[in-house]
């Protein structure tokens, strides 16, 4: 009879809450670091590469007309003659121009570049 006492006594008992000090992490050396930092850090983004989309057109088209596409087919794009192209940085429209040719190759003259987008 005593163990059961004891057993119940102990499954009966409360269980203990552990207190947790939880605090906000502080990065002094990284403040310091950015406040400190020479002017004329910008000079290292300069020579990166970054890829440049010009957006010609689109065309939308069920995939049954997509298969018989072949050698010589033609897709209608939704753009016109002489409408501006679409320039895009890392997905987002940054700019618009006119598609030529220089020598051999296609280019794009910039007409418009357009104000950033806002934050959400």
């Amino acid at each position: 009879m005593a163990s059961e006492t004891s057993t119940q006594t102990a499954t009966e008992a409360a269980p203990v809450e552990t207190a947790v000090a939880v605090q906000e992490a502080q990065l002094p050396e990284t403040a310091e670091a950015a406040v400190s930092a020479p002017a004329g850090q910008i000079e290292i983004l300069l020579d990166a590469l970054m890829t440049v989309t010009a957006m010609v057109g689109q065309a939308e088209l069920p995939v049954r007309d997509l298969l018989q596409l072949g050698p010589g087919s033609v897709l209608k794009l939704d753009r016109r003659k002489g409408q501006p192209i679409d320039l895009y940085l890392r997905g987002v429209k940054f700019a618009t121009g006119q598609l030529v040719v220089v020598g051999e190759n296609l280019g794009v003259r910039i007409n418009q570049i357009l104000a950033p987008p806002k934050a959400v």
